[in-house]
């Protein structure tokens, strides 16, 4: 059910994205044939913060680049072309606008993005709209990573420990399916992640560093926790109605649960307004 209410949300949010309805003028464009950019943008001297503006689309990262980002914008619309700001340290990468009169094609729009990220130091911020995300943010120096997103489906992967350390790990969401995997990696103090109707999954596997604060707030969802055994966790969930499932090992203590364990502590606060919540082990 969840599926078919985010595709039909990304249908919704691509129409509005490409269309603008004039009632003098029905003339429509057209998709025409696939234009791939080359982005390459050198590391500043001083820390980076990269900023990417992504509508409606597929978005891809991964490491790899000698620089602070590498890669490929592929679109079929002219106005899709990104554009590259540069000032001191901040780089923007914003897709263009789409608007056209009618719905002509709309079927045949591409928009991807595939862009490799480089290991030095940096502030990351997503913003977009109703896309397929599939991001791996192993082995980067990620100083503080915020995501904001509509409808959206996203997988993304903390494959190896983030070098730097993560000050705050910040995603909002909507109507949407979002996995984290590996969280433990992303060497974060404090995580925020805000949904609202929604299938989510976070997982806490990886390596812990340091001691971590996650808060997590949706609306009417379904929330999956991954606490692999031996992290000592607590995990606090204040709802309206909820269905709460632990795992063997977990205690519990009113709306306290908790598993023992060693090395730093993972806390987890959970708001939510009706769902459910389940915490695993794998």
């Amino acid at each position: 059910m969840l599926k078919k209410l985010f595709f039909a949300l990304l249908a919704l949010a691509l129409v509005s994205l490409a269309c603008s309805f004039q009632p003098r003028f029905l003339t429509a464009k057209m998709p025409g044939s696939d234009v791939t950019d080359q982005i390459s943008v050198a590391a500043p001297e001083n820390n980076a913060h990269l900023t990417l503006t992504f509508g409606a689309g597929k978005l891809s990262l991964s490491p790899g680049a000698t620089k602070l980002v590498e890669g490929t914008a592929t679109y079929n619309i002219p106005d899709f072309k990104p554009e590259i700001k540069t000032e001191d340290g901040d780089v923007s990468i914003t897709q263009g606008d789409y608007k056209m009169n009618g719905m002509s094609g709309f079927s045949q729009i591409k928009n991807e993005w595939d862009l490799k990220l480089g290991t030095a130091p940096m502030a990351l911020t997503i913003n977009s709209g109703a896309y397929e995300g599939n991001f791996d943010l192993g082995g980067l120096a990620l100083t503080n990573l915020t995501i904001n997103d509509g409808a959206a489906q996203v997988i993304i992967d903390f494959s190896s420990v983030n070098t730097e350390k993560l000050g705050i790990l910040s995603y909002k969401t909507g109507a949407s399916t979002v996995t984290l995997n590996n969280l433990g990696n992303a060497n974060f103090k404090t995580l925020i992640f805000k949904g609202g109707v929604g299938d989510y999954k976070l997982d806490f596997g990886g390596t812990f560093q340091r001691a971590g604060t996650a808060t997590i707030r949706s609306g009417m969802s379904s929330l999956t926790l991954v606490i692999p055994l031996g992290i000592k966790s607590t995990v606090k969930v204040s709802s309206g109605m909820s269905n709460v499932q632990i795992p063997t090992g977990w205690s519990q203590e009113g709306e306290t649960y908790t598993q023992a364990g060693s090395g730093p502590v993972l806390t987890i606060v959970i708001e939510m307004g009706m769902g459910s919540v389940q915490i695993t082990q794998e």
